[in-house]
């Protein structure tokens, strides 16, 4: 029997060479739905990666307590969270104190588009961000350069500073940034620190190259933080522990925490948020959730006008080589050996485009698109196979089965 199956694939392979103008235009139609499905699964996926990329600054197993939420909607109710109170040093410090699950606790407060100068050279696009000594444990931030904060300089406020690359480079271009001071609103600040050069973010936010950190106490001196009604929001962020991949149990610790400290009765409720990172990445799966399905409805009209052309040349062969089928027949050849031929005929061929199709996918990965990195991932190539194997064989089952059904006598004379 394997046999038998092997030379039909031979058989079916030498058909379709021998027949080789009309084999590339019947797997045209393959192609291009190939194409079309596959291309929309690699940018959708593409995208999704890089924009989740992007948002990597907030950290993995991270929570954050803030007075509003990640995500809002049409319907969102601001008027409820406008009031309520800020994050404050002293939560800040009862969670550091108080809170068994946790891997580290930060309290931060940012302000963007700040102008920071050494000597003639100054930059004007910093995002100036004051937190306390945890908060490299929470974030993506490493240092290229010198050292971190100490607890001291944490704790004493100290005018010190840990800069971006695209900070130093532009206040030090010609000479090292370490050890020198920079200026802001007239307090002097000594770098002790330069971090990694990050690149160019994809959604262009939250750059860590032009980032300056300094300890919160000392932002505390430059900016208003923690008022309930004016100054800089101020965000306490939580690590979980390692090995605990689930977060509810530190936000039920959170809570119990907080909600006494915020005077809360049982029942009312919460007059703070705890938003977790998840939150972004949920919203932006099922953006594009939808586009995939779009995509993929798209790329299965093609598929289906290829697969209808690949049963019409189907069709035209049975009919071509049907004296040869009834030789076969005559000779012995039993229906599963007919039906076989020409299905590997049909599968061949769809394969034949499913894979052009892939490919030339796979060439647009090198097309540059900026800051977007396009990456034909093996889960894709996989479903573009599935898809024109299974297009292969839905298009040949009926021109096949109607082979393997003549009668041997009847298609001879033919």
């Amino acid at each position: 029997m394997l046999r038998q199956l092997y030379e039909s694939f031979v058989f079916a392979f030498t058909a379709l060479k021998t027949n080789l103008l009309r084999t590339t235009l019947s797997l045209l139609g393959v192609t291009v739905g190939i194409f079309l499905i596959i291309a929309v699964y690699t940018l959708v996926d593409s995208l999704e990666r890089n924009i989740k990329d992007s948002f990597s600054f907030l950290g993995a197993d991270v929570v954050y307590i803030q007075k509003w939420p990640f995500v809002g909607g049409p319907d969102f109710p601001w008027w409820e969270y406008i009031k309520r109170p800020q994050a404050t040093y002293q939560e800040y410090e009862l969670l550091k104190e108080n809170l068994k699950n946790q891997n580290g606790v930060a309290i931060i407060s940012e302000i963007g588009n700040r102008t920071f100068k050494h000597g003639s050279n100054s930059i004007g696009t910093v995002n100036l961000t004051g937190s306390t000594y945890d908060y490299f444990k929470l974030l993506d931030t490493p240092i290229g350069m010198g050292r971190y904060f100490s607890m001291q300089e944490v704790e004493g406020g100290r005018p010190v500073a840990i800069i971006g690359h695209t900070v130093a480079t532009s206040l030090f271009p010609n000479e090292p940034a370490i050890g020198n001071e920079i200026k802001h609103r007239g307090y002097k600040f000594k770098v002790i620190g330069v971090l990694e050069e990050a690149g160019e973010s994809f959604l262009g936010i939250e750059s860590n190259d032009e980032k300056i950190i300094i300890p919160f106490k000392a932002f505390q001196k430059l900016y208003l933080t923690g008022s309930k009604y004016d100054g800089r929001e101020a965000t306490i962020g939580v690590s979980g522990l390692e090995e605990d991949a689930d977060l509810e149990q530190l936000i039920s610790e959170i809570k119990g925490l907080l909600r006494p400290v915020r005077g809360l009765r049982p029942g009312e409720k919460d007059n703070f948020s705890i938003n977790k990172p998840e939150a972004i990445a949920d919203v932006v799966s099922g953006v594009f959730g939808v586009v995939n399905v779009a995509g993929t409805i798209i790329g299965l009209c093609a598929i289906l006008i290829g697969g209808f052309g690949i049963a019409n040349i189907m069709f035209v062969t049975v009919k071509e080589r049907t004296p040869l089928i009834g030789i076969q027949k005559s000779l012995g050849a039993r229906n599963y050996f007919i039906l076989a031929q020409f299905l590997f005929e049909s599968l061949l061929l769809s394969l034949i485009g499913g894979f052009c199709g892939i490919i030339l996918v796979y060439l647009l990965t090198f097309v540059p698109l900026g800051s977007l990195e396009i990456i034909l991932t093996a889960k894709n190539i996989v479903i573009g196979v599935i898809i024109a194997s299974l297009t292969g064989i839905l298009s040949g089952l009926i021109p096949a089965a109607k082979a393997a059904k003549l009668d041997p006598v009847i298609a001879i004379r033919s």
